[in-house]
């Protein structure tokens, strides 16, 4: 099938033709395409302090820039997250792209908040699109080990996410502090819309039978099996919660590490940020299971969040630093083992799109919060309103895990009488 034909819902008519590309390469491409647009979202968050002054932004108008991405990605989910189950997962990604370099290209040009707000609102759809149909695809593509599946969909996640403050601090070094880094992005993004219109992509899971295919792109009322249900909601509320404690790290966040540790070094800042990410991202690799990994995990999250705090009330680099990195490595851990739960109980016909559904409630907890936070911080100051939020979020960290203890204690009980 050609891209046109995909994006028309229609079987191609001419035999099947392009690169008939082997799983290994379907698997590089799929998650490469999740990765370098979560690099490009990202390369904002060391850029905001600078951006900050030179348009005369405020914290709340940082976060409202950070927010536009967010709530354009989750209405996109909502609207466009089960597309990819139609058009094929090969169309979906390369709209995503498309969506991606636009986005990037309004951002490294704006001069005014309502652009800033334009470009990020472009990258958080680019993402959407991207971020059902990368999960299905990978999921596709190994379909006897789900679990490395999942593996692989949360590292490039989370890798591109922890990449892009990294980059985006490094780049800005370069002539046009806020433009280079989206010009050297938008070079690599763009080729891989190489590879993307070459491969011989797979037929699309649910091609419609009637004569007005357009029909199933329209927006669904999210729904999920009831034997998914508790796994669902359960997915859901950890993402939340973790992806709250990621957007405050790439949004007031830099701002916040640069008076605790008296620096405006944009690179340095930008690693800073990303280091929670980095560990999560890292975390994919070593293999932790059983009853307890959940609780395990977000319990280290829970008090990680509260060392953050402290790191900031003592000003200290070492606690700073050693904060960040567990806090990532105990998000990755629960948040893998419940997001495996929830994909290995949803049918192959419906996976982007309850996936997609898992993301915006997900993505929420990474735009809601975050904009009671900047608003706590216009009224009450950063430092005062990062403790409140940091108290907040790593109580609910620990609730959270005491909640999943239980049912763990109970179970393991069950099994030994």
């Amino acid at each position: 099938m050609t891209v046109f034909s995909e994006l028309r819902m229609r079987p191609a008519t001419a035999a099947p033709s392009g690169w008939n590309a082997s799983t290994t390469a379907r698997l590089v491409i799929s998650g490469a395409v999740i990765f370098m647009l979560l690099v490009g979202a990202n390369l904002a968050t060391p850029l905001y302090p600078l951006l900050q002054a030179n348009l005369g932004l405020s914290s709340l108008d940082v976060t409202a820039a950070f927010a536009s991405y967010v709530l354009a990605l989750v209405g996109t989910l909502l609207l466009a997250g089960h597309w990819s189950d139609h058009i094929g997962r090969r169309a979906a990604l390369l709209v995503a792209v498309l969506t991606g370099l636009a986005g990037g290209w309004i951002f490294a040009g704006a001069g005014t908040l309502a652009a800033l707000c334009a470009g990020r609102a472009l990258q958080g759809m680019a993402v959407a699109l991207a971020t059902g149909a990368s999960a299905a695809a990978l999921r596709e593509l190994l379909p006897s080990r789900p679990e490395w599946a999942s593996r692989f969909t949360l590292l490039a996640s989370s890798g591109g996410v922890a990449a892009g403050p990294v980059i985006g601090g490094l780049l800005s070094l370069l002539p046009g502090a806020t433009t280079a880094p989206y010009l050297v992005h938008s070079l690599l993004l763009a080729g891989l819309l190489v590879p993307l219109y070459l491969i011989r992509a797979r037929p699309a899971i649910m091609v419609p039978s009637t004569p007005r295919p357009l029909h199933a792109l329209a927006p669904r009322r999210p729904s999920v099996s009831r034997q998914a249900r508790g796994a669902f909601w359960l997915a859901s509320g950890v993402g939340f919660l973790s992806f709250a404690v990621f957007g405050f790290s790439l949004s007031l966040a830099p701002g916040y590490f640069a008076q605790v540790l008296g620096t405006d070094s944009r690179p340095l800042i930008g690693v800073l940020a990303g280091l929670p990410l980095a560990s999560s991202a890292l975390s994919q690799l070593v293999s932790l299971r059983g009853r307890l990994a959940i609780p395990a995990g977000l319990a280290v999250l829970g008090v990680s969040v509260l060392l953050l705090g402290a790191a900031g009330a003592w000003h200290s680099p070492l606690l700073l630093v050693s904060a960040a990195v567990a806090a990532g490595l105990g998000q990755g851990t629960a948040f893998r083992t419940v997001f495996n739960d929830v994909a290995g109980k949803v049918e192959p016909a419906r996976h982007a799109q309850i996936i997609s559904t898992v993301y915006v409630i997900t993505y929420l907890g990474s735009a809601v919060p975050v904009l009671g936070l900047g608003w706590a911080s216009a009224v009450w100051g950063m430092a005062e309103a990062v403790q409140a939020f940091v108290l907040l979020c790593g109580s609910a960290a620990l609730l959270l895990a005491a909640a999943t203890l239980a049912p763990s204690i109970r179970t393991a009980s069950h099994l030994s009488a």
